[in-house]
């Protein structure tokens, strides 16, 4: 669990443990522009942790403000969801959204919303799963945070990745992952899908000293759009 900003409190029930975490966002150290609290649950199969893709992506949202500004966003397997709250906080349209089964999670993405009194949407999208409401949406930024672990759930992610792009023109997809051996693979989906990246950084090379030191793992920012745009 990643709280390099530290942990306001914590509380244990039934053998889970559930602890607050502060993440500050601003261009001083000694003065953020505003704190995130996220709610995070020690439960493994949760998933409900900060993970090191999270922060950085949330980070690369604020450093890049004024590209996304007057955006819609959704955010992919949001998880604990602090990119997405990030985009908020900046006044930002956002959907939230995970797996659809995952009730917990989504019941936790609810919370934190409510705790740091910002109005996301909060909707269950399943990748590969064509239901009625992945058709109304029109982000112009789609967030992904550490998405590209499951390498059996790559494709059902680019599926999905595809029709929000093609459904939304003009918009792009930015994703954190860890450079692990199935980079490979995704290139070859993202060419089998009609992606292509258009950026690709080291995601170190933009976060602030403070924040990295506390970050682990070889891990990429990449941005991804149409072939055909």
């Amino acid at each position: 669990m990643d709280t390099e900003d530290g942990a306001d409190s914590g509380s244990s029930s039934g053998g889970n443990m559930t602890t607050v975490s502060q993440h500050d966002f601003g261009d001083k150290f000694d003065k953020p522009a505003f704190t995130i609290s996220i709610i995070e649950n020690m439960k493994e199969e949760y998933g409900l942790f900060v993970w090191p893709c999270s922060v950085i992506l949330a980070e690369y949202v604020w450093q890049q403000r004024l590209q996304f500004s007057g955006v819609s966003v959704l955010e992919l397997g949001a998880g604990t969801c602090l990119p997405g709250l990030v985009a908020a906080k900046l006044g930002l349209d956002v959907t939230l959204t995970d797996d659809s089964n995952k009730l917990e999670v989504l019941d936790n993405m609810a919370r934190v919303c409510d705790l740091n009194q910002l109005n996301c949407k909060v909707l269950g999208l399943t990748w590969g799963v064509w239901d009625e409401s992945i058709f109304t949406l029109k982000p112009k930024l789609i967030l992904g945070a550490d998405v590209l672990y499951d390498a059996s759930a790559f494709d059902d992610l680019f599926a999905t990745v595809t029709f929000l792009l093609q459904n939304s023109p003009g918009s792009v997809f930015i994703t954190t992952y860890h450079n692990r051996s199935g980079h490979h693979l995704i290139e070859f989906l993202m060419l089998k899908w009609g992606l292509k990246c258009v950026k690709l950084i080291d995601a170190f090379s933009f976060m602030p000293p403070y924040k990295a030191s506390g970050l682990g793992g070889n891990i990429q920012l990449a941005e991804i759009v149409l072939i055909s745009e």
